[in-house]
């Protein structure tokens, strides 16, 4: 008897060691990198929400990579530190060759592809859409990957919400040679639309750069808005006046 009990005990620590997440806890909305003149800009809000609640607003999605690399992440706050604690490792793996070497974004990347996939293929996934960005020898590097590996490079990506209201504006007044002025108007032109349209996003935000000199993280802060907008003001109305 005392055999078969301590095999039940056992099976019922394996059954919740095996648990999975089947949802998000604690969730960051979008993230937007482009490209310009001196190499990767990235902005992101600092809502952490709890479902639909905004229950955290000072949480950093956007964080150094070694030396050439800037990560920013959407999706769940706890697998976001998670993936930052595998990064620390392979950076410090990395350091200790000594060969005056270093990992570039573009190897950073390939790394986070494989293992976003990894850990979709035991069912298991990292539950966030990453942007990362960098510049290596002259060499700017821009690109994205989803929750299951999803991948791509572009000159500009977001996530998201980001992916249908950012890029066409994007798309439309993106140049390759716009100056640091230049591109931080731009991301902030898309982060006031996803303010208005996105119920998670919030009005505190940061904007990051990455050239060859290194990573610079700009203090929190807000956008001027307007929210007087006939179709803010009295939806109903507007829509019925549509009929």
């Amino acid at each position: 008897m005392m055999h078969s009990s301590v095999d039940k005990k056992s099976s019922e620590i394996f059954e919740m060691d095996s648990q999975r997440t089947l949802y998000p806890y604690v969730t960051g909305t979008s993230v937007i990198g482009i490209k310009y003149k001196d190499g990767i800009l990235m902005a992101a809000d600092m809502g952490g929400s709890y479902g639909s609640t905004l229950r955290y607003k000072s949480v950093e999605r956007m964080k150094p990579v070694g030396k050439h690399s800037l990560l920013g992440a959407s999706g769940e706050i706890s697998d976001f530190q998670e993936i930052l604690r595998y990064l620390d490792e392979l950076i410090l793996y990395d350091n200790m060759w000594d060969d005056g070497n270093s990992l570039g974004p573009k190897e950073v990347h390939n790394y986070l592809n494989r293992l976003m996939y990894n850990r979709r293929n035991k069912f298991n996934p990292l539950w966030n859409s990453l942007v990362l960005g960098g510049v290596k020898n002259g060499q700017k590097y821009l690109g994205m990957v989803s929750m299951i590996g999803v991948h791509f490079e572009d000159n500009h990506v977001a996530t998201g919400f980001g992916n249908h209201l950012a890029r066409p504006i994007l798309r439309d007044e993106w140049r390759e040679d716009m100056s640091y002025e230049e591109g931080v108007k731009l991301l902030e032109k898309c982060m006031l639309v996803l303010l208005y349209r996105d119920r998670s996003a919030i009005n505190k935000l940061q904007i990051a750069k990455i050239t060859e000199e290194g990573v610079s993280i700009s203090p929190p802060y807000a956008l001027k808005t307007f929210w007087k907008f006939n179709a803010f003001q009295n939806p109903a109305k507007g829509a019925e006046g549509s009929w």
